[in-house]
């Protein structure tokens, strides 16, 4: 499934290229100091975390049922031109989710997203812990 095919994420107008999403910066989704509204980049991170998941376990699709467990954000720009999402996840988490999923069948994982702006500007960084368990 393309992230784009949600409902909520057509809405708010987010765009997938392969693997990575973006927000044109355009009045539907500006807050009251005309830059983007914080949910509308939280929206665009937590896209992005999800698509992360499926690019890191693609042997998974359709095997599992994943759900956000956690989040946190922290907006540190206005965000004042288009942005985009770019996520990582560290060896090590993915190596312990793994071996805890060969397992038990379950397990989480936490995935970091950052938000730059076209010029590269940060305006949001995040942390997404997603439950993932078998069907």
């Amino acid at each position: 499934m393309r992230a784009t095919d949600i409902e909520f994420v057509k809405l708010v107008g987010i765009k997938q290229s392969d693997n990575s999403v973006s927000l044109a910066y355009k009045k539907d989704i500006l807050n009251h100091i005309e830059s983007i509204h914080a949910s509308a980049q939280f929206t665009l991170a937590e896209t992005q975390s999800g698509l992360h998941l499926q690019e890191l376990f693609p042997e998974l699709d359709g095997k599992v049922i994943p759900m956000l467990r956690e989040s946190k954000i922290k907006y540190r720009k206005p965000a004042l031109k288009s942005i985009v999402a770019s996520a990582s996840c560290s060896d090590e988490n993915i190596t312990k989710f793994k071996e805890q999923f060969a397992k038990k069948g379950r397990s989480t994982l936490s995935v970091s997203v950052d938000v730059k702006d076209s010029e590269g500007v940060l305006t949001a960084s995040s942390e997404f812990i997603w439950f993932v368990q078998k069907i």
